[in-house]
């Protein structure tokens, strides 16, 4: 049967993969991935031999087609996994799901890690409801989305680039106030994960006197 998996890979700790995982992979007929290069390393350590083909957000929107169609013509498994975590989650993975839905392409998806939970989770804010963010916009849109998210009452998660969280937080103060709660989390499963937690000031003070480096989520409590 000609289908498309969407595999998660760990954020961090390979000892996070999946048996079903390790699995999906050996058994499909191809794999795209993000950066053959970082997943190379990934499919070495468990032993995975299959075929992979580079599928990232710079040529996505001119493969996705082909993509499809080898999957129907072909009657091909094809596995997809981006750098880290689930695709799709702020990485490359929608687009292909839309057309392989739309062409009657069956689509299926694996649990796994994406890092928006563990930091969700353990930032300590109500996760009974929560607004996932991912990156805000860099320029335009920006102050807007800032603006609308003063008035969310549910937690808020977000993915930050190292080189951005203090600006990011710094303007999230001026917009959700000063004493606003949050959470950032750093290099969640891996060797040096830091969790800081504090106002938005706080956070914003700590950003400046000691660098972050890393993957960054930062968790923000709802207004009250």
């Amino acid at each position: 049967m000609a289908h498309l998996i969407l595999v998660p890979t760990p954020i961090g700790n390979l000892e996070d993969m999946t048996f079903r995982a390790i699995r999906v992979l050996k058994e499909a007929d191809l794999i795209l991935a993000e950066d053959t290069r970082t997943s190379g390393f990934l499919l070495k350590h468990y032993g995975i031999s299959t075929p992979m083909k580079s599928h990232h957000k710079f040529n996505e929107h001119q493969s996705v087609a082909y993509i499809v169609q080898q999957i129907l013509d072909e009657k091909k498994t094809v596995a997809m996994i981006s750098d880290a975590g689930t695709p799709g989650i702020s990485d490359p993975g929608f687009l292909l799901v839309r057309e392989c839905v739309k062409a009657g392409v069956a689509v299926e998806c694996l649990p796994g890690a994406a890092a928006l939970i563990p930091a969700l989770v353990v930032s300590g804010f109500p996760s009974d409801q929560f607004v996932f963010e991912g990156f805000l916009p860099v320029k335009k849109g920006r102050q807007t989305r800032m603006k609308a998210l003063a008035e969310e009452e549910r937690t808020m998660v977000l993915y930050e680039s190292p080189h951005r969280i203090g600006k990011t937080v710094e303007q999230l103060a001026e917009h959700l106030g000063a004493e606003r709660e949050a959470c950032i989390c750093r290099e969640l499963s891996k060797k040096f994960e830091e969790i800081i937690r504090g106002t938005l000031t706080e956070l914003a003070i700590r950003c400046k006197t000691k660098p972050l480096k890393g993957e960054i989520v930062l968790v923000v409590k709802g207004k009250d």
